[in-house]
This record gives C-alpha cells, sequence and structure tokens, in this order.
C-alpha cells in the first residue's frame, strides 16, 4: 500500500492516488498522468477504483484504460454514464474552471462502456468492501481495505494536508447533501476503521477525532453559507486553511478545495 503524490501543478500534498496491490485508487487528472506513470514504474493496475467522477479524482481514467487494457474500473453506478460519455461532466466542469480546464486537468477520454463495473455499494471486491457515501456527491462510495482496516474516503471523508492539518469540509456544486452527507460519516464509523484515506491528502489513525472535526466542519459551513455573505465565507475558510509552522499550508487547501467553490455549493444546498 503506498501514496503517489501527483504534485499537481507542481505542488505537493494536493492530490494523492494510492496503489494497494494492483488496484488504483483516484488515480487523478491526465494532468499529472507522466507523475503517476513515473511513480508505477511500469506496474499495471488491474482495477482502478474511484471514489467519485470529479476531474481532480477520476480525470485520467479514460486515458489509463487505454493505456491498460486489461483494467478494470470500479465507479458506482450513478457515475458510470458520464465515465462513458463524458460530455456532460465537462460541461459542467467547464462552466466552474472556464478557460483553466485544460491547465488543470488535461484530456478527459470516454471509458469504454465494458470496461466499467457498476457499484451499488455493500460489494466485496478483492477485498474491498464498498459502501454509497453520497454527500460531497451524489455517486461517491468509499471503500475499506479489509485487511488493512484503512478507509479510502475520496472527499466524503474531507480535505486534510498532512501531515497534521484540520479537517475541512469541501462543499462544491452541484450535488451537495449535508443530511446524506453526514449519514454517510455513520457509515464510515460503523467500520470501526483504524485509518482514514482521503485523497487530500494522506493517512490518518486518528479516526473517531477526524470524523468529529468534520461534523463540525459540516455544521459550520451550513451556518456560514446561511447568512449569504460570501466575503466572510470565504474569510472564515482561509483561516481554518492555516496551519502554523507550514507556510504553504493554505494555498495547499485552496488549490484542493476552492474557498468560493465550496460557498457556491453550499449556496446551492440551501436554495434547492
Amino acid at each position: 500500500m503506498r501514496l503517489i503524490d501527483l504534485c499537481h501543478l507542481g505542488h505537493e500534498r494536493v492530490i494523492g492516488s494510492w496503489l494497494v496491490g494492483d488496484v488504483l485508487i483516484d488515480p487523478g487528472p491526465e494532468s499529472c498522468l507522466e507523475t503517476l506513470l513515473a511513480a508505477l514504474g511500469g506496474q499495471e493496475p488491474r482495477a482502478i477504483a474511484l471514489t467519485h467522477i470529479h476531474l481532480d479524482h477520476a480525470g485520467a481514467t479514460g486515458t489509463l484504460v487505454k493505456r491498460f487494457p486489461g483494467a478494470e474500473v470500479w465507479v458506482h453506478e450513478r457515475g458510470a454514464r458520464h465515465l462513458i460519455d463524458p460530455a456532460k461532466l465537462l460541461a459542467s466542469a467547464g462552466r466552474l474552471y472556464g478557460e483553466d480546464m485544460q491547465r488543470l486537468w488535461g484530456e478527459v477520454l470516454p471509458v469504454p462502456a465494458g470496461r466499467v463495473r457498476q457499484l451499488e455499494g455493500g460489494e466485496v471486491l478483492d477485498g474491498f468492501r464498498v459502501a454509497y457515501t453520497p454527500g460531497h456527491a451524489s455517486h461517491h462510495v468509499a471503500y475499506l481495505h479489509e485487511d488493512s482496516g484503512t478507509v479510502f474516503s475520496g472527499d466524503v471523508g474531507g480535505v486534510r494536508i498532512a501531515p497534521s492539518g484540520p479537517v475541512l469540509a469541501p462543499t462544491p456544486p452541484p450535488d451537495i447533501d449535508l443530511p446524506a452527507w453526514r449519514d454517510s460519516l455513520d457509515q464510515i464509523e460503523a467500520w470501526q476503521p483504524t485509518a482514514l484515506v482521503p485523497t487530500h491528502f494522506g493517512r490518518y489513525e486518528d479516526v473517531a477525532d477526524h470524523l468529529a472535526q468534520l461534523r463540525e466542519r459540516l455544521d459550520e459551513w451550513e451556518r456560514l453559507a446561511g447568512v449569504g455573505d460570501e466575503a466572510e465565507f470565504i474569510r472564515v475558510l482561509g483561516e481554518r486553511m492555516r496551519i502554523d509552522g507550514d507556510p504553504d499550508a493554505a494555498r495547499t487547501y485552496q488549490q484542493a478545495m476552492p474557498a468560493d467553490q465550496s460557498y457556491a455549493g453550499m449556496r446551492r444546498y440551501l436554495e434547492r
């Protein structure tokens, strides 16, 4: 089991892909492909396990299955169609990122339908137990590696910059659902994991404290966004992103979860 720092846009600790045996979890965007392939060192993944299809987690998937013809892709059934035909996914992302799409994420290729294993939650695949964990995204899943007790939590487990940053809640558009998110955290907690692995970024064994912090941040974001003051929301998130003795932390958090997008996602949720 090893962490591959994809060094997104040349910066460390923003996006982490994990290789567990021959299963590659959240391969990241195509813009980081060279870094990923160099870290794989010629090893071919047998499966690519996606927590969800947002481009920072899954953008390279189509390119990888073209390169590795034996690789199967695991993804929740609600996200599968957008891997097979990414037109709507790209249109949605384009509204957020505009002219920065190519620079941030690179090329996004479709995944042939025959290479996709659609998940519902509840499956056990080669030592990984799957849970359907919506809240951050309606198609989100988490994976419990049963041998180690490690949960690969994607974004539903929050963002936390290694080695010891605070746990923050990434809440971008379009489908934040706070009750579902809280239920998903209960599911993860019920697994009694020994460690949590958020894609952004690292591995943490203080599971109870991590989840408690995340619940507090979801409550706080809901209160702040409910006031409708975007500038104040962004100011508070900026304060939360700082780590004493780590001058790069705030920039790293901001790259992993832009504050303005977290506000937009919360407002969209509250106005539904």
